[in-house]
């Protein structure tokens, strides 16, 4: 298959970027990575890029592919070069550009640092036996557990562009792996620090982390899973916990959002006082619904019900969110199950069933 794409092409010494095409001949088979290896052994040697296992475990070869962060060896070639796409690949985002796809990931290391990404030992618990956690204590953290620090989200998250202090969805997913481990004794120490400026508030909530995970980590419902469990913990002075905390009395009081009241509750008075002036202006316009009496759900019944149940289930905090996510993985596997095989061998468009020696001779 011939295949053409373009490389951005940098030296941090000199400064140069360009945009260099090329064209390769590969397998229908062949991956991105797969690719590189053969513009850089057939057409130019001077090409750098970063790999390793080749097999979506080390993490190593992320970068862009049209704006948007991949790992090259995860990538086929002939998914991104269809009908006669050129893909354009460059070094991924947030993080400085050494050569060509290299970039510079002591940024992002500080950053992991910064969490102290490792358990701090209760010292309610025996240190001479086995700590045994349950495994289904284990499977809140499970998807947090699954990064590979490819990087990827950092790549696309818009907050760190925006401020480069942000902690960022890689680093703050690793320190929720172990705020939810039940072995950690330092949850309290560790939802102060993330809640300080930089940290979990400070997510816009663009959502491109969990688009961009290779891993299905979900970064960005990790920093929800922190905020949650800070907010249950009392740590709570940021504005945003308190923003957060508004919605919730807000939509189990009268089934929807107040938001004549968000800002004396969540900036206070005073801050409220001195933004008259531009609620002024929005009222011609409805937008600023009058306060009193205050507007009532027809259904808000089912939102205090709701509301009822999360607090009597004990499912506050992390837990309700983590339900959640079981709750879409089973809508998801029913919908598969559904629609078409699960598995890539019982798809006749896919690839034979491999011969295995347990198996009767496949006829000729």
């Amino acid at each position: 298959m011939k295949v053409e794409l373009k490389i951005w092409r940098y030296d941090a010494s000199t400064g140069e970027r360009a945009l260099r095409p090329y064209e390769v001949d590969v397998s229908d088979e062949a991956t991105l990575l797969d690719t590189l290896d053969v513009v850089k052994d057939r057409l130019d040697g001077t090409l750098a890029y970063r790999k390793s296992c080749r097999m979506m475990i080390c993490g190593s070869c992320g970068m862009r592919v049209d704006g948007g962060a991949v790992l090259a060896c995860k990538t086929r070639i002939a998914d991104i070069a269809q009908d006669g796409h050129v893909p354009v690949v460059s070094a991924m985002g947030n993080l400085p550009i050494l050569k060509d796809l290299v970039v510079d990931m002591d940024p992002f290391w500080d950053k992991m640092r910064a969490v102290q990404p490792y358990l701090a030992p209760r010292l309610d618990r025996a240190t001479e036996t086995e700590n045994v956690v349950s495994q289904e204590r284990m499977d809140v953290i499970h998807k947090e557990s699954l990064c590979i620090n490819c990087g990827a989200c950092v790549s696309e998250c818009n907050s760190m562009e925006s401020d480069p202090d942000f902690l960022g969805p890689a680093a703050l997913a690793k320190g929720f792996r172990f705020v939810g481990d039940a072995r950690d004794g330092a949850t309290i120490e560790r939802l102060e620090r993330y809640s300080e400026e930089h940290g979990i508030w400070d997510c816009t909530r663009c959502y491109f982390c969990n688009e961009r995970c290779p891993k299905g980590v979900d970064p960005r419902d990790a920093i929800a899973k922190l905020g949650a469990e800070a907010m249950k913990a009392g740590v709570d002075r940021d504005m945003g916990a308190k923003h957060a905390k508004w919605f919730v009395t807000s939509a189990k009081t009268t089934g929807w959002l107040r938001e004549t009241e968000l800002v004396p509750k969540t900036q206070g008075v005073v801050k409220a006082i001195k933004e008259i002036k531009f609620a002024m202006t929005l009222l011609p316009k409805g937008k600023v619904p009058p306060p009193f009496p205050p507007h009532v759900a027809a259904d808000v019944g089912e939102s205090r019900a709701l509301y009822d149940l999360v607090q009597t289930q004990g499912r506050t905090g992390a837990a309700g969110i983590v339900q959640g996510e079981r709750a879409l993985g089973s809508l998801e596997h029913e919908r598969d199950a559904v629609d078409g095989p699960s598995h890539p061998y019982d798809d006749p468009r896919s690839f034979p069933k491999p011969y295995l020696p347990d198996d009767e001779e496949p006829a000729a």
